[in-house]
């Protein structure tokens, strides 16, 4: 599975790509207005941090406009992911996009017919929002499941799934069990990744019982 990290914090995903367990970066709207500057030298900055696919969504919401944006941010950089809406304008936009070689995000899916159509429209990533579903008492997973089984029996559709709205390590877990190819994740859940009682409990065991021998590797 692939991580992405969803943020528009330039200094938190230096940081991260460090580790390298970043394969690529979403942003929206939302993310880059609370970074305060301006989105198109946020998304050229964050291009240069990873070299994988960087989503930009567009802001307009017809055809027309939606083209115009897409084709001005494939300018920024060639790992530049236009990011659009799954609406009938949207996949129109996706269609002449990836005929033209670009990338294409398709994000705010939440239901099995709307993945086949961004797979039929040429998306190369198609986002379903697990936690949004899991909040109003539906099931996030069970859409992964759904959409991994259904390309699964279409060679043809090249379309990633990239499970987005992630709230907590076990979404992360289960998408990959199921298969899911990207998981875009806050930093925070990234971080929680890391954690366990056991390792912590297990390392503070180690370091106690190092400290007794008085020892030090450096100074062997």
């Amino acid at each position: 599975m692939k991580f992405f990290v969803d943020t528009a914090d330039v200094a938190e995903i230096r940081e991260l790509a460090a580790t390298g367990f970043v394969d690529g970066v979403t942003t929206n709207p939302s993310l880059v207005a609370k970074s305060g500057r301006k989105f198109l030298d946020v998304i050229g900055e964050i291009c240069d941090l990873v070299p994988g696919p960087v989503s930009a969504e567009v802001t307009a919401t017809d055809h027309k406009t939606m083209l115009s944006e897409g084709r001005k941010l494939v300018k920024i950089a060639k790992n530049v992911a236009v990011k659009v809406p799954l609406t009938a304008d949207g996949l129109k936009t996706c269609k002449a996009l990836s005929s033209d070689g670009h990338m294409v995000n398709v994000t705010l899916c939440f239901s099995p017919g709307q993945a086949i159509l961004a797979a039929k429209a040429g998306a190369s990533f198609v986002s379903p929002f697990i936690g949004r579903l899991d909040d109003i008492a539906s099931d996030g997973l069970g859409l992964i499941a759904d959409i991994c089984q259904i390309y699964a029996n279409y060679p043809a559709f090249r379309t990633e799934v990239l499970v987005a709205s992630v709230r907590h390590p076990m979404h992360v877990v289960e998408a990959a069990k199921l298969g899911a190819d990207v998981c875009t994740l806050p930093p925070s859940v990234l971080h929680q990744l890391y954690a366990h009682p056991l390792t912590d409990k297990g390392l503070d065991q180690f370091l106690a019982d190092w400290k007794k021998t008085g020892q030090s590797i450096l100074d062997s």
